[in-house]
């Protein structure tokens, strides 16, 4: 299960929670416990398209030296 991030609309708490895709819909707030809350996009998410390209170019930099003898 996914760790999703939300917003409360109610009370302005922000939070996170495990929760299923299936069960996003009825996720309440743990502050004041109401319903009307916003997932946020994740900075995970968000980035992880920089990552992948800066993984892949400090792999195709490293080199391996196995003192070839």
């Amino acid at each position: 299960m996914p760790i999703y991030e939300f917003d409360c609309t109610d009370c302005g708490e922000e939070f996170e929670k495990l929760v299923r895709m299936s069960a996003i819909d009825d996720v309440t707030c743990p502050n004041c416990g109401g319903k009307q809350v916003k997932k946020k996009l994740s900075i995970f998410a968000s980035s992880s398209g920089s990552s992948s390209s800066s993984a892949s170019s400090s792999a195709s930099s490293a080199s391996c030296s196995t003192g070839g003898g």
